[in-house]
Formats: C-alpha cells, structure tokens, sequence
C-alpha cells in the first residue's frame, strides 16, 4: 500500500485526486497538510485522517511515502523540493511553476533524488489527442499548419470559483494560468518547440490583474500557427479543436471526430468512429510508476514545457509585443 500526504486544499481538484487516491486499491492517505490550518483541519477531519500543521512534520511521517502537491501555485519549488529532498515520490497538479526558472531548480532537485514525478496534463491521455499525435507521425496530414483549441467553462461568470483563485501572486495568473495549460500543452505535445507567442487577456467580471477572457497565438519552430483560447466567462461553447495540414485535417465538434487526407483515398470528411483508448489517468500512471517502476508519460521535462509557453504568453500580455521564445 502506497501511503500519501495531501499537501494542501488550495486548488480545486484536490477533492479529485483525494477521492482517486483512496478509490485506487493501492494507496491510501494518511494526512493532510495545509498553510491554512482551518481549511485543511476541516479536510482531514473529512477524510479521517491526521491534520499537521508542519509541512517538515509530515515529510519525516515514516508513513508518507508520496505527496499530492495541491497549494498554491507560486508555493510548488518550495513544498516539491521539500517532498523530493525527504525522499517523497510527487504528484503535481498544473501548472509546474510559474516560471520556468523554477521548474528547472525542481527538475534539478528530482533527478538528483530520484524520485518518481508525474504532473497532471489530463487531455494528453484522451483519444482525441492519441488518434492527432499517431495522424500527425503518420503522415496522414502532410504539413501540420494550424491547430485550434479551447478550453472554457463559466466558473467567474456563475460564481463558483473560490476568491482566492483571483490571487496572481499565488496562482501565478488567470484563466491561462489555469484552464489555458490544457491547449498550452496540448499544442506542446502535438506541434514541438515554441518560437514566439502574442497573447491578448482582459477581466470582465474576475478582479484585474486576473484575466478571465484569453487566447494566445504560438508559432512553432515548423512554423505551425496554434490559437489557443480560454476564459472563465463561457457557459455555453463548443470546445472547438482543429488540426489541420497541407494533406488533411480534424476536427472535432463537441464529441464528433472528423478527418479528412489525400492520403485515405475518400472525398470529403470522414467521421472517426473508434479512438484509440484513452491512457490511464495520470494518478493511475504515477502510482503504477512508483509500485512497480513503468514510464510516467509526462514528467519535468512536460513540466518545463508548457511553464515556457506560459511564462512567455503573460509576458507577450503585459508587453503587449510578440515575444520570442528562446
């Protein structure tokens, strides 16, 4: 039985990976661990566990073999380098760091360590985004030239996202910072190296400097083009993806795949009944990793790679020039 620590209520998916943990059959938790000692007090009561106080505490508990990093964005270097120096295996949810700077010191401190590292890109293990990466190493669609994607719910719009979210000095931004990370790493993972990003953010309801309405525009070192939108004010969009080169293309609405290429020997679009399976969860993943010792897809290097995206969309925002990514 794998024993883990949860390390803060802060973001919103906590709960989540709790639930997972002690739904998995190979891992349980035995405390929790909060900068606000009411919040995670109330959470460890809830779940049945210890609370302490000392995030130093419970790295040395002979019983806490893993962590779950959920606080605050901006505390991650320090609560991941801890964990990792005290021999604890980390699952990180997004985004790694707010800078790249610091996710390499955390890289740093988990090659050195050895520890197993898995952060969270959940739509990297669909099989919208399978079926793109195969299309893509196949040829299917020649060129890649473009890629559309959005990712949105009305979280600020119908009031259900905690105050604190809107704190930058701890989340390390706004809607990018958050949801924006799903098509950040997706166009990470399907299109290769940034060379330059612009982005356009503002607030309608969310207080500034937290943006609540974004989209970012990368070009790769291919020269593939990727729109990449978010906010925090749609409750009602389609969640649009597009993939499209000089061979073929997808789209998908809703939850109908479409492709068309040169290369199928078919006019017009095809609809994509079957997708490959989806990968585990990347719990599952992390778990499987630390038990018996197989690959964790997306690791600090995944980690480092969409910070850089990150870090340099909300430079191009403030700046309000394209900003080269080095």
């Amino acid at each position: 039985m794998i024993n883990i620590a949860m390390l803060s209520k802060w973001h919103v998916h906590g709960p989540d990976y709790a639930r997972t943990v002690n739904n998995s059959g190979d891992a349980k938790i035995t405390c929790v661990w909060d900068d606000d000692a009411e919040r995670g007090a109330a959470w460890a009561k809830e779940l049945g566990v210890d609370f302490e106080s000392c995030l130093d505490t419970v790295l040395a508990r002979k019983d806490v073999d893993a962590v779950v990093v959920c606080t605050a964005t901006s505390d991650h270097e320090m609560v991941m380098t801890k964990a990792a120096r005290a021999g604890k295996h980390i699952f990180t949810e997004k985004a790694m760091a707010p800078t790249l700077a610091e996710c390499k010191r955390i890289s740093a401190v988990i090659e050195e360590t050895g520890v197993k590292f898995c952060i969270s890109h959940p739509h990297l293990m669909t099989g919208i985004a399978q079926y793109c990466r195969q299309a893509i190493d196949d040829g299917l669609l020649g060129n890649v030239h473009y890629m559309r994607m959005r990712t949105a719910h009305g979280g600020s719009i119908l009031h259900w996202l905690p105050d604190y979210w809107y704190d930058v000095n701890k989340a390390g931004g706004g809607a990018m910072m958050d949801l924006g990370c799903h098509p950040m790493y997706t166009a990470a993972y399907l299109l290769g190296k940034p060379a330059r990003i612009a982005s356009m953010f503002n607030s309608t309801i969310a207080p500034a400097p937290a943006e609540d309405n974004a989209v970012s525009v990368v070009e790769f070192e291919n020269k593939a083009i990727a729109v990449l939108e978010t906010s925090f004010i749609s409750q009602w969009n389609s969640g649009n993806f597009e993939l499209l080169g000089s061979e073929g293309a997808i789209v998908c609405e809703g939850r109908e795949v479409k492709v068309r290429s040169t290369k199928l020997g078919v006019d017009g679009w095809v609809i994509v009944e079957k997708l490959p399976e989806e990968r585990p969860a990347a719990m599952r993943v992390w778990l499987n990793a630390i038990k018996d010792g197989t690959p964790i897809y997306f690791g600090t290097k995944a980690g480092e790679a969409l910070t850089e995206l990150l870090e340099n969309a909300y430079v191009s925002h403030k700046e309000q020039r394209i900003v080269a990514i080095p």
